[in-house]
């Protein structure tokens, strides 16, 4: 089976044919058309979607055709696997196509274009703190940062959309990853889309990395193990060097951590060209990671559970102001440098969260990406599932205070837990050789954040909890 893509029908009979050393004869008149009056080379090229290629063992073509047509989908026999090599085409009853596979498949030319790293990097690689002004405390910029478009509630998008399809939904959106029934069985798959394009302007090898690296955190916070990887790689003009240089080094990126973490890239697509008056976006490949819930009673969720409960972070926070939405939107900045990813760290971060949801230690988990630790403790408040609880953060740290809760380091995550199993999960981080620390406890109806005995942030949680659920439905309603 194969899907079809890029060039549709051409793409994957030919594909399919080189692969098997085998021939294909197909009729393109026996091909399914939303339209009248096609010609044999848009009925090849054309990429209408949710579209498949399969090969029926023979004899069983009846049996496929009753199960697609029970689920309502168009299918037809088109054709049929033949000895000779090569792939030849009919339209009402004319040849219209006669070819061997390697010159579709393998035969093009191999087109290397040239590279070269933007003169752009040498100027935004350094975020000199002791140029940005110290807050002596953190609200201002902690609901600066809550009404952030980036950050903010998407309630106001996906409530206008069915996102319940055929009622196999088990995380509804707002937690780190959806996750989804697998009807018959035990097991439910979780998904989760992510790329911070600031990242990748920066570093477009380690921001394409951490995008993969956020994906399996996504879906290991709701309880399922990483099994595989799409992508969508948004690009300006690849014939400029400087374009090319930065899908080029997204690429690597990609693959890298694919490999470090075991994950195949099992599809994706290209979309290139994507400028304005010359001006091309933030390199931007976007990645969706599927990870696979053996048992839907060990499912987890971002959302604080009960008062009372400890909150504990796994990881260290760095000084990395870098590319954060800290530095755009109090600072109006994109610069520095990308956070650090630490492969060998994340792989042990997120396989000790995984043991803690599948040996019921913990009752959240959500890690920290956009805002930092502040925003992912003040997320886990808004999704508690029963009441908004609030959350009381003491932290002891070196650091200024904005980095310490605005920085954006990588291989994080915030839990909860009661407090009878502190000494469990405090002995299992220590196996794992993994940062762990507790930094505060749910419940009551402020948000509070103390530094080194000093309080930084204090804000009533169901107002901050407001601003957070309607930035977005304002913005909306301001621009249409």
């Amino acid at each position: 089976v194969q899907d079809m893509g890029a060039a549709g029908l051409t793409s994957s009979s030919f594909e399919m044919a080189h692969r098997s050393e085998a021939g294909v004869r197909m009729d393109l008149s026996k091909v399914p058309l939303r339209e009248e009056g096609m010609t044999p080379y848009e009925i090849l090229l054309s990429e209408s979607q949710e579209r498949m290629l399969f090969v029926i063992e023979p004899g069983h073509e009846g049996e496929a055709i009753a199960i697609l047509e029970k689920w309502g989908l168009d299918a037809a026999i088109i054709g049929e696997v033949i000895d000779d090599p090569g792939v030849r085409i009919q339209f009402n009853g004319k040849e219209v196509v006669n070819l061997p596979t390697f010159p579709v498949v393998d035969g093009a030319l191999d087109l290397k274009r040239e590279t070269k790293r933007p003169k752009y990097l040498d100027k935004i690689d350094q975020v000199n703190l002791t140029e940005l002004p110290e807050p002596s405390r953190g609200d201002k910029a902690f609901l600066k940062l809550l009404s952030s478009l980036n950050i903010a509630s998407k309630e106001w998008v996906y409530e206008q959309y069915d996102h319940m399809v055929r009622l196999d939904t088990l995380v509804f959106p707002g937690s780190d990853a959806a996750v989804l029934r697998i009807k018959g069985t035990k097991k439910a798959v979780a998904i989760s889309v992510d790329c911070n394009s600031r990242f990748c302007y920066l570093d477009p090898y380690n921001g394409a990395a951490i995008a993969v690296a956020e994906g399996c955190r996504n879906v290991t916070c709701s309880g399922a193990k990483p099994i595989g990887l799409t992508n969508c790689l948004n690009f300006g003009n690849p014939e400029k060097p400087e374009i090319m240089w930065q899908f080029e080094q997204a690429v690597k990126g990609i693959g890298d951590t694919c490999l470090f973490f075991d994950i195949p890239v099992v599809s994706g697509n290209v979309s290139l060209y994507n400028e304005t008056k010359g001006e091309a976006i933030f390199p931007t490949p976007t990645v969706a990671v599927v990870g696979l819930i053996e048992d839907q009673k060990k499912i987890m969720t971002q959302g604080f559970k009960k008062p009372g409960h400890r909150i504990g972070l796994i990881g260290f926070t760095l000084e990395e102001l870098g590319g954060s939405e800290y530095l755009k939107v109090l600072f109006d900045k994109t610069e520095g440098k990308a956070p650090a990813l630490d492969r060998k760290n994340e792989k042990q971060v997120q396989e000790f969260c995984l043991e803690l949801i599948q040996k019921g230690l913990i009752q959240s988990a959500h890690d920290c990406s956009e805002g930092g630790l502040a925003i992912a403790v003040a997320e886990s408040c808004f999704a508690a599932p029963e009441e908004t609880l609030g959350a009381k953060l003491e932290l002891e740290s070196t650091l200024r205070g904005d980095t310490l809760l605005f920085s954006e380091s990588q291989s994080r995550i915030v839990i909860s837990f009661p407090e009878e199993l502190t000494d469990q999960i405090e002995k299992l981080a220590l196996s794992y050789n993994v940062d762990f620390s507790l930094i505060g406890i749910t419940g009551g109806s402020k948000f509070t954040v103390s530094i080194n005995g000093q309080e930084y942030i204090k804000q009533e949680i169901e107002s901050i909890k407001n601003i957070w659920k309607t930035s977005l439905g304002r913005y909306a309603g301001q621009t249409t």
